[in-house]
């Protein structure tokens, strides 16, 4: 075994996962909830960057129903954001499962 062929390649690997991160950082998942009144858009990298709502779902008598709408659309953005992060991280290490 060439270890420096070896480490060559996990520099190299190192580089192209650094590389995806990035560009997941500017690639965006929308969420929705409420039949697509709220919507929640978040980054490859895991940070919401904007909420939508609907204001014909806003009832100040029922703000729990708001709030529970909202965390929906929140946690499905993260979700998909964080599956969408590791389909292309997979596609860069070769599905060798190392964390991001």
């Amino acid at each position: 075994m060439n270890i420096q062929k070896l480490m060559k390649q996990a520099q190299a690997m190192q580089a192209n996962m650094a590389q995806a991160q990035a560009k997941l950082a500017e690639k965006q998942f929308v969420a929705e909830a409420a039949g697509g009144k709220i919507k929640a858009t978040a980054t490859g990298a895991g940070m919401i960057t904007a909420i939508s709502i609907d204001p014909a779902v806003i009832d100040p008598d029922d703000a729990e129903f708001l709030q529970s709408l909202i965390l929906k659309a929140v946690q499905g953005a993260l979700s998909g954001a964080q599956k969408m992060a590791e389909s292309e991280m997979r596609k860069v290490t070769g599905g060798l499962g190392f964390p991001m």
